[in-house]
Order: C-alpha cells, then sequence, then structure tokens
C-alpha cells in the first residue's frame, strides 16, 4: 500500500483463488480502508466494521472477514491479492460480496496492482 495515490481511498483486497474446484473462490472482500492506512494488523479481526471504519465483506464460506487457504492435497493453487485506488468511497454497507464490490467500483478504479501467493498441501 506504499506507492498508491496518497489522497484517494482504497479497496484492499479482493483476495480469491480462481483455480479452485468450479469457480473462482473468494477468501476476503474488505472495502473503504482509510486513506492514511499504509498497512492491516496480522490478524484483522472478524468483524463487519473494524475500529478504523474499513468494512468487511462475505466471502464464499459465507463468512465476514478472512478465511485462509485450503486447497486439495496435489497441485498448488495460486491466491491473488489484489488492490484498487478509487476516486471515490464507495456507497456499500458491510457484508458486499466480490461481485457487489466490483460493480461498485466499476468507473471508479484509479489505479489498481496484483499480488500472487501460491500454497499447497
Amino acid at each position: 500500500m506504499e506507492h498508491r495515490p496518497r489522497r484517494h481511498p482504497i479497496s484492499r483486497p479482493i483476495v480469491d483463488d480462481p483455480y479452485a474446484i468450479g469457480k473462482t473462490w473468494v477468501h476476503w472482500v474488505i472495502y473503504n480502508i482509510p486513506t492514511n492506512t499504509t498497512g492491516l494488523p496480522g490478524a484483522v479481526p472478524i468483524n463487519k466494521t473494524l475500529d478504523d471504519g474499513s468494512l468487511q465483506g462475505t466471502n464464499d464460506f459465507g463468512r465476514i472477514g478472512y478465511n485462509g487457504p485450503c486447497p486439495p492435497p496435489g497441485k498448488v493453487h495460486r491466491y491473488f491479492f489484489k488492490v484498487y485506488a478509487l476516486d471515490t468511497t464507495l456507497s456499500l454497507k458491510s457484508g458486499a460480496t466480490k461481485s457487489q464490490l466490483e460493480a461498485a467500483m466499476s468507473g471508479h478504479i484509479l489505479a489498481q496492482g496484483e499480488m500472487v501467493g501460491k500454497y499447497g498441501r
């Protein structure tokens, strides 16, 4: 988050696994992170609204917050951490899904980045 436009809200991150069986599996949706945020704690609380006002969405486990990787044994899966700088604060309530977030961000993305992590068992 160090190299994002400083004056713009950021929606960070969407974390998903496009190699999950059957569909892209969403592990985390968090948005409306304040512009002065430079990082997140190692254990983000599983709350709809965080102390700083950030909102967490509903993942594909049907839960609020982050749920980590658990691929089937064998092939290593890739997990995409997507970051977006926006020109507005989104008017979504907490609990939004990835598709609702993407629809709300449409036309408001100023910059974006992506990091890929690999995990297997």
